[in-house]
């Protein structure tokens, strides 16, 4: 069980402004680091080292955990889908929402 932490409510908090002031490139880095903060300390709750501290690594990591629902897979997968050069996500995806799935999931 990962608790969700002032630091990820923070995040997601910044998200939501992100997005409401039409800023989607800053909402989806909110949104990462988030996902990324549950997915570190899951992670670290589950005996994983990591080797970096970014929110990429630990989202990369926990997609690939065995133990890991397939929502919450498909989600931690958005969340680390690159962007496409016109800086757009390649998927239809909200990653507003799929942080909030995972951190939900994780929890």
């Amino acid at each position: 069980m990962t608790p969700t932490t002032p630091e990820i409510e923070a995040e997601m908090e910044k998200a939501g402004r992100a997005r409401l002031a039409g800023n989607e490139g800053r909402a989806r880095v909110c949104a990462r680091r988030a996902a990324g903060r549950a997915a570190r300390a899951y992670l670290t709750s589950h005996g994983v080292i990591l080797r970096d501290s970014s929110a990429y690594t630990a989202l990369q990591v926990l997609a690939d955990f065995p133990a890991l629902a397939p929502d919450l897979r498909i989600a931690a997968l958005h969340l680390t889908t690159r962007l496409a050069p016109d800086f757009t996500l390649p998927v239809d995806a909200d990653l507003i929402s799929d942080a909030r799935k995972l951190i939900g999931g994780l929890d």
